[in-house]
């Protein structure tokens, strides 16, 4: 039995609550479960250095995470002068696996930063991340094609991620907390909505895992993204 009661293909609630912010060209606050994480997209007409003159856009991300997004106050990384690694890691993460679903010819050359704060974590913040961020990227470039800046549309597909794990020696889909600091193999896996794989992430925590398990994983994966995917075009269509 999981701890939360779900059956072991079940998915956390998922809400995205568009237009959250006032002055973001895109936003949601997406909610899987007790993870909660804003989510913005900012157009600006310039690129970085290394993409002048190449004809292509880009797109970035930014993490964080609030002081008590957590159950014990965390002390804000502005004031330790210096990012962690772990958030240097997950924002890498969020921008490679955005851009995925880009055509960055169509874009042209300008970037779209996303900006993803954690207001509260129960497990799974980067997988909100992506697949909140990618509903504001998505939102942001609507104002581009609306605007007639664009006239291809440079989203060539969505961009969710999911993460699934063994607890308690059984193949689960959607961890929270309890079962993330408690599974014996955890992993994160990031696809297209035609189900190719952008990225997988999968490490024992405790325990080793087959091929067999993969397998099985995998499939729990497929599952939700194809509900994550369902519910980010719910919400940018409302």
């Amino acid at each position: 039995m999981r701890p939360s009661g779900r059956k072991l293909d079940e998915m956390r609630s998922i809400s995205i609550e568009t237009g959250v912010t006032k002055h973001a060209e895109g936003s949601c606050m997406i909610r899987c479960g007790d993870t909660h994480v804003l989510c913005t997209a900012t157009l600006e007409p310039r690129v970085p250095p290394f993409m002048r003159n190449s004809g292509q856009g880009w797109v970035t991300a930014e993490y964080g995470m609030l002081p008590r997004s957590t159950s014990s106050r965390m002390r804000r990384e502005a004031t330790a002068g210096k990012q962690g690694g772990r958030t240097i890691e997950i924002q890498r993460l969020i921008g490679r696996s955005l851009r995925a679903g880009v055509d960055r010819v169509a874009l042209g050359e300008r970037q779209i930063t996303v900006d993803c704060d954690v207001i509260q974590a129960d497990g799974g913040t980067r997988c909100a991340a992506i697949t909140g961020g990618w509903v504001a990227l998505r939102l942001a470039v609507n104002k581009l094609i609306k605007a007639g800046d664009i006239t291809t549309d440079p989203l060539i597909s969505n961009v969710a991620a999911i993460s699934c794990g063994i607890y308690a020696g059984q193949p689960v889909l959607d961890l929270d907390y309890p079962e993330d600091s408690e599974a014996g193999v955890d992993g994160n896996f990031i696809m297209l909505a035609n189900g190719q794989m952008v990225e997988t992430q999968m490490s024992a925590e405790g325990s080793t895992y087959s091929r067999a398990q993969l397998s099985e994983l995998l499939d729990l994966a497929d599952k939700g993204i194809s509900e994550l995917v369902a519910a980010q075009n719910a919400a940018i269509s409302g």
